[in-house]
């Protein structure tokens, strides 16, 4: 390679042009490189006013790729790093500012307050004082003093909370944690103390936020995925604590503690999920087989002992088992009385065994606790219904047969009393008016219960035979015994000579 010396040596009198032609040159070159960068930095700046983060932060990382010492391209990423909440990608470009322009102090003020977010209380202390001694404006003084104040307040606060910590005064720690956190949002150490506090005080699901943050705050942070999977659980939250110890696994797949949570929360999950199944396909025993199963696999944790019986109570009233449904749904109210499905679903066995001041009262107990449930007003408006209806006549007791009755049990239990009560049995006349009266009530009974529509009324509170509730007057049942003569109770309708024949 030619020396450039050896060229000017050789060049003689062209010298004086060669070198003004090089200066121009090199001008042209630094100038352009300037010029993309300025340009790079003004179009960041427009995206970055207009909201568009991500674009913006392309052109201010082509900016410092352009001039990997241009402080203001650093100082202006690290702004849009704060506004997507990236902060520690952000304090990495403010203390690249602070390095390259030590008297820069927006930026070792900025990068205070960050410090001070998240904790690191000595570092941002720094931070503000070297902003005094820098010559900042009054503004920027006032702002640096009041967050010093800040930061010895915080400090102070820290150390109270960790001796009450300590101590085992937890309510005190929790008190003094809550004023250090509004400042120090970001401390994910505080956070977990505070977390570590409300456990103790027995609050597990207050430390839920805490430690989610937490999680976020530090990275690889098992131990907070862990605790808070572990709470899930323990408050009957399967489905979140499985999610919860899944991410304890993205991050460490050979953690002991997780992966044997995981296999007991994964257990009890796919034996509550094939149960909501079999209840979606209206297999109530099966389903209620399954929540069995549930209270056998999972002892140790009541929650899931009273969830279990509370869908088997369900269960059970679905299926219309009234007796069996109102034990256990019981059972549950006397461990939750403010249990709103319990109350439902015992309240529905109820009305099934016509106990209607008892469903009624399960139904406004309801109410109070969710008072915008529609079904809850819908069926209690139903309950009153038919106790008023009950008050009156009731098809299902004239022929002494429970209200979900086959249609079959009702024909059955219709001819059995029709023969018990026909008038022609009866030679007395008191005897004979009171059968005749007797049949026609069985008679109006088996026709309303073995029509579909009709029953359907009847079972919504509406006697679908009473002239007083029908817009067009009376109906034939309305009649004398007269009108019945010749009625089969044998046959689907036509006229016929009843008669018995005695051996």
């Amino acid at each position: 390679m030619v020396s450039p010396r050896s060229c000017l040596h050789k060049l003689g009198s062209t010298l004086p042009l060669l070198l003004v032609l090089w200066d121009l040159h090199y001008e042209g070159v630094q100038c352009g490189i300037n010029a993309e960068v300025e340009k790079q930095l003004e179009l960041g700046k427009k995206l970055l006013a207009a909201g568009q983060l991500a674009d913006a932060l392309s052109h201010f990382h082509a900016a410092i790729e352009g001039d990997a010492d241009n402080y203001l391209a650093y100082y202006r990423r690290a702004t849009v790093y704060l506004a997507m909440g990236k902060s520690k990608a952000a304090i990495h470009d403010l203390s690249r500012v602070v390095e390259l322009k030590q008297d820069f102090t927006s930026a070792r003020l900025q990068r205070g307050h960050l410090l001070l977010k998240q904790g690191k209380l000595d570092e941002a202390v720094e931070d503000f004082e070297g902003v005094l001694l820098s010559k900042p404006s009054d503004k920027e003084e006032g702002e640096a003093r009041a967050q010093l104040l800040k930061s010895d307040e915080a400090r102070q606060l820290r150390s109270q909370a960790q001796s009450a910590f300590l101590r085992k005064d937890y309510y005190t720690a929790i008190t003094l944690l809550d004023k250090i956190l509004e400042v120090c949002v970001w401390d994910a150490d505080m956070r977990e103390l505070r977390a570590e506090s409300y456990i103790n005080e027995g609050e597990p699901g207050k430390a839920i936020s805490d430690l989610k943050a937490a999680a976020k705050l530090k990275s690889d942070n098992t131990e907070a995925f862990y605790k808070i999977s572990t709470i899930y659980y323990e408050l009957g939250d399967h489905e979140m604590s499985l999610s919860e110890v899944r991410e304890c696994l993205k991050l460490d797949q050979d953690h002991k503690e997780c992966f044997s949570h995981y296999k007991r929360v994964k257990k009890l999950n796919k034996q509550i999920v094939s149960a909501e199944e079999l209840i979606q396909e209206r297999r109530y025993q099966e389903a209620t087989e399954k929540y069995e199963a549930v209270m056998k696999l999972e002892t140790n944790v009541p929650i899931y002992t009273t969830r279990a019986k509370e869908r088997i109570c369900h269960c059970l009233s679905m299926n219309q088992q009234t007796t069996e449904a109102i034990n256990v749904c019981t059972e549950v109210l006397q461990l939750e009385p403010e249990n709103v499905n319990a109350l439902k679903d015992r309240a529905e066995a109820y009305l099934l065994e016509e106990m209607y001041e008892e469903a009624i009262q399960d139904y406004e107990t309801a109410k109070q606790y969710s008072d915008n449930d529609q079904q809850i007003l819908e069926s209690l408006e139903k309950a009153q219904r038919m106790l008023k209806q009950s008050q009156k006549r009731d098809y299902y007791k004239i022929l002494g047969v429970k209200r979900n009755a086959r249609k079959q049990e009702i024909i059955k239990a219709y001819r059995k009393l029709a023969m018990q009560w026909h008038p022609d049995n009866f030679q007395n006349e008191e005897e004979k008016k009171k059968a005749e009266k007797k049949f026609i009530d069985i008679a109006a009974a088996k026709e309303v219960l073995t029509d579909p529509e009709m029953r359907s009324k009847f079972d919504a509170g509406e006697d679908p035979l009473d002239a007083e509730s029908q817009q067009g007057g009376g109906h034939p049942f309305h009649r004398s015994w007269n009108s019945w003569q010749g009625f089969d109770p044998f046959s689907s309708g036509g006229p016929f000579q009843f008669k018995f024949h005695f051996n």
